[in-house]
């Protein structure tokens, strides 16, 4: 079969969209997913032309939710409405994945608040902070968006912070922030802005339960490596004011 051919063209059984109407969408590739939400292809190349070209340039799909609509403009055959079409499917996925986890309301583990800021962070091209408030037996309060920095690094006021959790009448606070690098591992400025982040928090007997670092599919509780305070000793009693959480810890490990 010529893949110059438009898709229109091939036979019935080789046309992405029939085969997902037949047979269901687990059984297409990535780049017959995205064929069939492009539509139609451009002079010279098929629709699944251009999704390959897309996953092979962004690698993959992980790559592909990261990048922006100029760039998806830039590639020949992508005009707007296909760039739109594109953008819309990643923004869906990304919300479906925040629906479904923003039901795990109380957040026991740094895996709980991983997994409920990830969808939120991973994708972002700069460093972008964001603050749990949580209740007395750590219910989610609000999700809240506290600054967006450069691509590596995110000025924070603890004024953008404490103001909210004060408002909402929060009980404890957990920090989270990306690294566009995909590595999470904290800097020496994260540690440092964490401690004085805790200081205040104690200030205001509010307590700081973790700072949480999102990388690319993975991520860092800076309460686990026992860095949220300057002293030894991280983890305390449920009374102070600042409380880590740990991986086992809530699960009767």
């Amino acid at each position: 079969m010529d893949v110059k051919l438009p898709i229109s063209a091939w036979p019935a059984g080789d046309r992405p969209r029939e085969r997902l109407l037949t047979a269901g969408s687990a059984g297409l590739a990535d780049a017959e997913l995205i064929a069939i939400l492009l539509g139609s292809g451009a002079k010279g190349k098929s629709a699944l032309d251009i999704a390959r070209q897309l996953i092979q340039q962004f690698d993959g799909l992980p790559g592909l939710g990261r990048i922006s609509g100029a760039c998806l403009s830039a590639i020949p055959g992508m005009g707007p409405a296909k760039v739109a079409r594109v953008l819309a499917a990643c923004e869906l996925g990304r919300r479906r994945e925040l629906q479904r986890n923003r039901k795990r309301t109380v957040i026991r583990t740094p895996s709980d608040a991983a997994g409920l800021l990830a969808p939120r962070l991973r994708d972002e091209l700069h460093e972008t902070f964001w603050v749990l408030l949580l209740d007395t037996k750590h219910r989610v309060l609000a999700e809240w968006p506290v600054s967006r920095g450069g691509l590596d690094q995110v000025n924070v006021d603890p004024r953008d912070i404490f103001q909210p959790a004060l408002e909402h009448r929060a009980a404890a606070v957990l920090l989270a922030h990306n690294h566009p690098s995909g590595d999470p591992e904290p800097s020496a400025a994260d540690i440092a802005l964490t401690r004085r982040l805790a200081e205040a928090a104690q200030l205001l007997g509010i307590r700081l339960l973790d700072h949480i670092i999102i990388g690319d599919g993975v991520f860092k509780s800076l309460a686990e490596k026992c860095q949220l305070t300057e002293g030894k000793k991280t983890y305390h009693s449920p009374q102070s004011p600042v409380v880590g959480l740990r991986r086992g810890e809530q699960k009767g490990q």
